[in-house]
């Protein structure tokens, strides 16, 4: 079995200066959801076509069809005869919102302890990060990589991942030919317990938007006489679940659910997991969720329905006694096998129309979506995987679906046919998509070293 330990010094050696690129790259406020962030997006995709070239690969911005932010291509294949891994991530991030419980500046990195605060620091611009520099790294040390490597790192994974999804279909698998994807975007179980993903959720985004008179009303002149929109809004979204056990009450909903296999329960009961613990981590003062499962099972393998907004009325300082003209909501549902993200944006419309009182009217509006994905946990290129997880982090990788949602997933497993690892290095809770985002350092330099153990391994294999 070939060594990786070469290349293992350099990065402890190197691993400061690397640290370094990431604050740089995470200073960059890409976000993309938010038109005024276009320069920034465009910063970015620069920052890592250049670091990419820094690093020995040939690299450049491509423009996906139809227009969107630019997708950083970037390959080096001076390997005939052995593998080509295609490295994925995105440079785009979430929004700060709500900025005042952030600690520090969100676009500033800031090291608490162990732990690098910022946004994107861990989604995914520090995960997909490892995967530059363990490229970077054998570079430097031998000149040459042992398997070849392509990358596609986009810059619209937050809003809704058009743009990849319509250039990896029209490529239909020529320039991004490979033996496996690779994506760092999840998480390990727990410290120094690695996790290899199998599975992950879909989306179906909808917003609601709800119109009742053709002006804000005094609610002492008017109310009682017309119906008041946040009051109608109030009244749909709480047809969405029953309060008692948690189930979803779209007529139709479940239809498609892929049950839970009899193992994966089995296997996902016996992972160490304190609810008390998590409980008390989140500050509430009880667990909820759809009966008859368990907390695992409700987030990695049940469908959900959670309203992520609401807006109308007045919401300044002291008393403004309005009726509003108009209301609206953010409602994201994610699906398991073998839920459709229309059709169930479909139900949800019935639905919501069905429900909702006279005298408004509400427009329901399906955002972007997402197809739930399940990867077969074996394969060449996913032991190879798990292995070098194992002799970086000491312990053997947990095989476990995760609630999250990377929409190309399903698009690189239907067009590319290869198997797609998801191969992670953040943490539980590393606040993902929250204030105070966070990305432990030691994570980030065994994520490296992992992708290079990784490709010293698949060499093997292959």
């Amino acid at each position: 079995m070939a060594s990786t330990q070469d290349v293992l010094d350099r990065i402890d050696n190197e691993g400061d200066g690397y640290l370094e690129e990431l604050k740089d790259y995470l200073r960059i406020p890409s976000i993309s959801t938010d038109p005024q962030y276009k320069p920034q997006i465009q910063q970015a995709a620069e920052f890592l076509r250049d670091r990419m070239q820094d690093a020995g690969l040939s690299a450049e911005l491509v423009a996906p069809p139809g227009g969107g932010n630019p997708l950083v291509y970037g390959e080096w294949t001076g390997a005939p005869g052995k593998p080509t891994v295609l490295f994925y991530g995105h440079y785009d991030v979430q929004p700060v919102d709500p900025i005042d419980e952030w600690r520090n500046d969100p676009f500033e990195p800031t090291l608490e302890g162990r732990d690098l605060v910022c946004r994107g620091a861990t989604d995914d611009k520090g995960q997909s990060y490892t995967h530059v520099k363990a490229v970077a790294a054998m570079l430097a040390e031998r000149g040459a990589l042992p398997v070849n490597v392509k990358f596609i790192v986009e810059g619209e994974e937050e809003s809704g991942g058009e743009g990849i999804e319509a250039y990896v279909r029209a490529d239909a698998g020529e320039r991004l030919a490979c033996d496996a994807v690779v994506i760092s975007d999840t998480s390990m179980y727990a410290p120094g317990k690695p996790a290899m993903l199998y599975g992950l959720k879909g989306l179906s985004y909808m917003e609601l938007r709800v119109q009742g008179p053709n002006r804000d009303l005094h609610s002492g002149t008017f109310g009682g006489s017309v119906q008041n929109p946040l009051n109608a809004l109030a009244h749909i979204l709480s047809s969405l679940h029953d309060a008692d056990t948690g189930r979803i009450l779209i007529p139709g909903f479940y239809d498609r659910v892929r049950p839970l296999e009899a193992w994966e329960r089995e296997a996902w009961g016996a992972l160490p997991f304190d609810e008390a613990a998590h409980r008390d981590e989140l500050a509430v003062p009880e667990l909820f969720g759809e009966e008859g499962y368990t907390t695992r099972e409700r987030t990695w393998g049940r469908p959900t329905c959670d309203v992520n907004g609401m807006w109308g009325g007045y919401q300044g300082e002291g008393a403004k006694t309005v009726l509003p003209a108009k209301a609206g909501a953010k409602v994201s549902m994610r699906l398991v096998p073998d839920q459709d993200p229309k059709e169930i944006a479909e139900l949800f419309r019935r639905h919501v129309e069905a429900v909702t009182p006279p005298g408004v009217t509400v427009e329901v509006s399906y955002v972007h979506g997402a197809v739930p994905t399940l990867i077969e946990p074996a394969g060449e290129a996913m032991e190879a995987a798990k292995a070098a997880m194992e002799d970086v982090w000491g312990a053997e990788p947990v095989m476990i679906r995760e609630g999250g949602t990377i929409p190309i997933v399903g698009t690189f497993a239907d067009v590319l046919r290869q198997p797609v690892l998801m191969m992670g290095f953040g943490l539980p809770d590393d606040r993902l998509h929250s204030p105070n985002e966070k990305f432990n350092v030691d994570c980030f330099h065994g994520g490296i070293k992992t992708v290079a153990r990784f490709l010293d391994r698949l060499s093997e294999n292959g």
